[in-house]
């Protein structure tokens, strides 16, 4: 491979660098890359974007104009690892505010169709608590949640 890692390419029917420019506008360590439109050659119209290119903390994506023959699901989904109730309140407000929709557990999807998971990474080590009853009382928890809160999950993690 010439590159390191991989690029995740993103179908979209038309929206491809709105959604670039949305998803850089959401996440701080993020850039926009190189925008490529079709020329006289086709096959869409001149002028029109093929891809947009964008890269948030490090990962690579394209958005690809490919058309309406594909749409996103729940199959994949990506998972934002927050640090606090501050940074799971900043990605999902902003997600919902503007136009996506809350799912159960902290999944989301955003106003493209795209599936997110907006966790606190203290989450995992609650859920996976080798005591079976703190990991139970956190899972339940979780599980009647949509939009997640830590302080709760971390009274429920301790019997409160």
């Amino acid at each position: 491979m010439t590159v390191d890692g991989f690029t995740t390419c993103l179908w979209f029917d038309g929206q491809a660098e709105e959604a670039a420019e949305y998803y850089v506008s959401v996440f701080k360590n993020s850039k926009l890359g190189r925008i490529v439109r079709y020329t006289d050659a086709g096959p869409g119209p001149a002028g029109s974007v093929v891809t947009a290119e964008f890269e948030i903390n490090g990962q690579r994506f394209v958005g690809v104009n490919g058309g309406p023959q594909f749409t996103f699901n729940e199959a994949v989904s990506f998972q934002i690892d927050c640090e606090d109730q501050e940074e799971v309140d900043h990605y999902w407000n902003r997600f919902v505010d503007d136009g996506g929709e809350g799912v159960a557990c902290g999944w989301l999807k955003d106003k493209f169709g795209v599936s997110w998971q907006v966790v606190p990474t203290e989450l995992v080590g609650m859920i996976s608590d080798p005591d079976s009853e703190r990991a139970k009382r956190a899972t339940e928890a979780m599980l009647k949640m949509t939009k997640l809160d830590l302080d709760v999950l971390r009274k429920a993690y301790a019997g409160d």
